[in-house]
């Protein structure tokens, strides 16, 4: 156990200037403000061998208000009692981990009474996923005769887990969907008899098509009569989420595979309302995590519990690997949502080849994740020689993206090329599309 020295010490301890400065003609007087420096150090030192005891009886424990989330502010709470039978003045200093950006200070000072107890808190804004570590807690008790601060490690590390951010990601899901909630949507679709799933029959009304006309039940009814489609429940959607090397490239704050991992949750959320189940497939080299298609709110748990610690590597990923998964463990038709990025051709070309794999039993979407700064390049005028290469080059790497998304779709898949900023809406819309068609 440690100790500093008090303010009340210092300035004790400065009266001995007094009798140094009148030493000039009592030379005495060094031996007497040598004495009193020496007896009051000795004082402090007993000071703290006495008080020391009073550390032991402080219990403390570290409480987390609720998970932590990319972005989200969690409230940490330091809960202390004082078992002592005297009032205690105590500074207490918590050891969070650097990963985690607090939003007021660990720090604080107080006072306890005799067997009581008090909570100091403060909020820690998490920045990337993964595990991390608390220490211990520092504590220093003042002294009882006040010369010192005794100082102790007190408490018991904790490990935590910061996950990605399900708010955010719903939020992202709404904002997207907006008025043409799936809800909306279904509705649209039953009236206009899209859908391939049969609700119900109902009158003939002037616009329906005609291959939606029950022939047996108007000769049965004398009466026009129209079969009603519904939107399709139960269907299968699974996420392949690229974790190789170009998706550790960074858009503002985060990666791109942070990027596509927000949009993963809004699409699983989306799939949920809509009664489809949603499965994932992280890979990168080989396969890294598998969900199996569910929905529910332990499936969500469990995507996040799966994904809280994954992270992009530099390395080429492997579509033969990932897509060879998915057919043999996806045995019904499902909608299959390819997360990733094209830059070259030979990625692009493995990619391609790796598709037949899920065609045509599958129905895939390839996603590319752009790079918004390789858009405006192409829009600026250039001011230099240095411009109009920089801009060349860009014009050739969305060419290359653009011919490789086409043979996507010359294959019977579908492909987009999004932004960030609107990788969530376009994903969703491109979701609800195959779902209003019957496309599955």
């Amino acid at each position: 156990m440690r100790f500093v020295f008090s303010r009340r010490f210092y300035i004790l301890f400065a009266l001995a200037l007094v009798p140094l400065s009148l030493s000039w003609s009592l030379p005495m007087l060094v031996y007497v403000a040598f004495a009193y420096d020496l007896l009051l150090i000795l004082a402090a030192v007993t000071d703290h061998f006495v008080s020391r005891s009073d550390i032991d009886g402080i219990d403390l424990r570290r409480e987390i208000e609720r998970r932590f989330a990319i972005g989200d502010p969690a409230k940490v709470s330091l809960l202390m009692d004082n078992g002592t039978d005297r009032k205690l003045r105590l500074r207490v200093k918590d050891e969070y981990p650097p990963e985690l950006i607090p939003e007021e200070s660990r720090e604080a000072e107080f006072e306890m009474m005799p067997h009581s107890n008090a909570e100091f808190y403060y909020h820690l804004k998490p920045r990337k996923r993964g595990r991390y570590e608390f220490g211990r807690t520092a504590i220093r008790v003042l002294s009882r005769f006040g010369l010192v601060w005794s100082q102790a490690e007190i408490g018991e590390p904790l490990s935590v887990k910061v996950y990605p951010n399900m708010r955010r990601a719903r939020e992202m899901e709404l904002k997207a969907l907006g008025a043409r909630s799936f809800l909306a949507i279904q509705r649209r679709a039953v009236r206009r008899g899209e859908g391939r799933e049969f609700e119900s029959m109902r009158d003939y009304v002037r616009g329906d098509e005609l291959r939606h006309i029950s022939w047996t039940a108007t000769a049965r009814r004398s009466k026009l009569t129209t079969r009603q489609y519904q939107i399709e429940r139960d269907q299968t959607v699974m996420i392949a989420l690229d974790a190789g090397r170009l998706m550790t490239g960074r858009i503002g704050d985060e990666t791109k595979f942070d990027t596509a991992l927000h949009a993963t949750l809004a699409l699983m959320s989306a799939s949920a309302r809509a009664g489809d189940n949603c499965g994932l497939v992280v890979f990168g080299r080989r396969i890294r995590r598998v969900i199996a298609p569910r929905r529910g709110l332990e499936h969500i748990d469990a995507v996040l519990e799966a994904l809280h610690d994954v992270e992009p590597e530099l390395i080429e990923p492997s579509y033969a690997r990932a897509f060879q998964f998915i057919a043999s463990n996806t045995k019904k038709r499902s909608f299959v949502v390819i997360l990733t990025d094209l830059i070259d051709k030979d990625s692009s070309k493995d990619l391609i080849n790796s598709l037949k794999l899920l065609r045509p039993r599958h129905l895939p979407l390839v996603v590319t994740i752009g790079d918004r700064d390789l858009n405006s390049t192409v829009s600026e005028v250039p001011g230099d020689i240095r411009d109009v290469f920089m801009q060349s080059a860009a014009e050739e790497i969305i060419h290359q993206r653009e011919s490789a998304l086409k043979l996507v779709e010359s294959l019977g898949g579908m492909a987009l090329d999004v932004t960030a900023e609107s990788l969530t809406p376009r994903l969703l819309e491109a979701y609800l599309r195959v779902k209003q068609r019957g496309l599955l």
